[in-house]
C-alpha cells in the first residue's frame, strides 16, 4: 500500500505520541478527533490519521505529513490546537504529548 512519502520524499511526517491520564481516554479520543476536519483543511496538510494502540488503549498516535516544517508550524499555531494544548495537563498522562519530526531516508 503506497505512502505520501513513497513519491514526496520531502515531505516532513511528524509522529505524535500521547497517552491519556486515568479516566480521560474518551474525552481525549473526542478532543483529538475534533482536530481532525480544521487540520486537513490547513494549508500544507498532506495526512493527518489518528491511530490507538491496540495493545493499549488510551494511547494515540498521530501520522502526518506536511509540505514543510514552515506548514506544521503554522498548525501548532492554529486555535484549536492551541486550545487542546491548553488542556494537556488534564487529558493526558505525565509524560503529555512527544512530537516527534522525521524525514523519511528509505
Amino acid at each position: 500500500m503506497p505512502t505520501p512519502t513513497d513519491d514526496r520524499r520531502d515531505l516532513l511526517t511528524v509522529i505524535a505520541y500521547m497517552k491519556a491520564a486515568p479516566g480521560k481516554t474518551d474525552e481525549l479520543r473526542s478532543a483529538l478527533e475534533g482536530l481532525i476536519a480544521p487540520t486537513t483543511a490547513e494549508d500544507g496538510c498532506v495526512n493527518y490519521d489518528l491511530h490507538e494502540a491496540v495493545e493499549e488503549p488510551g494511547t494515540f498516535f498521530f501520522y502526518e505529513n506536511w509540505e514543510s516544517g514552515e506548514h506544521l508550524d503554522a498548525h501548532l499555531a492554529t486555535p484549536h490546537l492551541v486550545q487542546l494544548a491548553e488542556r494537556i495537563p488534564e487529558l493526558l498522562d505525565e509524560k503529555g504529548l512527544t512530537i516527534t519530526r522525521l524525514k523519511r531516508i528509505a
